[in-house]
This record gives C-alpha cells, sequence and structure tokens, in this order.
C-alpha cells in the first residue's frame, strides 16, 4: 500500500497533481492523445469558446460574473448586466482567455508550470487572485465544467477519429478535466 501524506497535498501542488494523476490514471499515453487531438481540435476552438459563452449567457447567475472589471482587462467597464453583451470588448478579451487555456490544454507540456497554471484556472475565479472582486460560487464552476466537459465530448465523438483513437482521447480528457475540477474546487475550501 502506497503511503500519502495527506497534509502535504494540500501545501504542495506537484505533490498533489503527481498523486491525482497517478490515482485517475492520468498518464503519458493519455497526454500523448490530448496533444495528438490539438491539430483536429484547434480549428474548433473559436466554435467551443463560442458555445461556452453562449451557455454562460443564458443564465443570469453566471452572466453577473463578466460585469466587474476583469483581472488584466483594461478597457471599458460595462455598467450593468443588461449593457454586457457578447461583442463588448471585455467579454472578446475572455474569450481570448478561455481559447488559449484551450490551446494549453492540447500543445504544452504537463510539467510544473503548466501545473501551476492549471491551479491558476481555479484560483482566478475567487477573490484569492485577479480581480478581488470576482467570486464565482462553484457551483458555477462546477456547471462550467460540466459544459465544458460535455462539449469537449461531443466535439471528439464528431472528429470521426478511429475507434481507439476516439476512446483513448475521451478518457484522457476526462481524466484532465477532472483533475482540473480538483484544482478548482481546491481554492474553495476554507
Amino acid at each position: 500500500m502506497k503511503q500519502i501524506d495527506e497534509l502535504r497535498l494540500e501545501s504542495d501542488l506537484g505533490y498533489r497533481f503527481e498523486y491525482l494523476s497517478e490515482f485517475i490514471g492520468l498518464g503519458e499515453a493519455d497526454i500523448a492523445a490530448i496533444h495528438g487531438a490539438a491539430e483536429h481540435l484547434a480549428p474548433l476552438v473559436t466554435s467551443l469558446v463560442d458555445a461556452v459563452y453562449d451557455k454562460l449567457f443564458q443564465y443570469d447567475a453566471t452572466k453577473r460574473h463578466f460585469v466587474p472589471q476583469q483581472s488584466g482587462y483594461t478597457g471599458d467597464v460595462p455598467g450593468s448586466l443588461d449593457e454586457l453583451t457578447q461583442d463588448h470588448e471585455m467579454i472578446q478579451f475572455r474569450k481570448q482567455h478561455l481559447g488559449r487555456y484551450l490551446e494549453r490544454l492540447v500543445t504544452r507540456p504537463y510539467d510544473g508550470q503548466m501545473v501551476e497554471y492549471l491551479d491558476l484556472v481555479g484560483k482566478i475565479h475567487t477573490p484569492k487572485a485577479g480581480s478581488k472582486e470576482l467570486n464565482v460560487p462553484l457551483v458555477q464552476m462546477n456547471a462550467l465544467m460540466g459544459f465544458v466537459s460535455d462539449a469537449l465530448i461531443s466535439t471528439i465523438a464528431g472528429l470521426g477519429l478511429d475507434r481507439d483513437t476516439e476512446v483513448a482521447t475521451l478518457r484522457a480528457f476526462n481524466k484532465l478535466l477532472w483533475v482540473q475540477n480538483d484544482l478548482i474546487t481546491r481554492h474553495y475550501q476554507a
């Protein structure tokens, strides 16, 4: 039986990522499958991002989090929820961030820098990093991750990959998104 230092899981991000990856079974073959999907997914990133924002704009509980000024954004800030459209430059700024996130998932090595980035994805949706005014509730983050997961599954299933590659790619993204979800939820613990 492997011994796990549970206190270290809370204080050592690399250790936590290694543990989660080992437990879930996210390994080199999975990373290769994720990277192998890059050429197929790259042309679809814009439509995936648009689908995510279409969904986020359907609910006041998710759309409202785009009214406060976003970290790193220096342009015009909408005065109200009604003024916020998908054409607003702040939403375009956020869409670029999501597009880069999806690009990083399929192109970057899963090293310490990438693990820190995945962790920051969770942290920036809380007042702990980025904008102090931004505090997306965990239920909204879980809803978003579920939607992103389903959108990726649907997209991958529609790529016309051979069955073995399709299954390997679907399983790899599923494992990765579970790790990502943990690195989000950890920032919501008191």
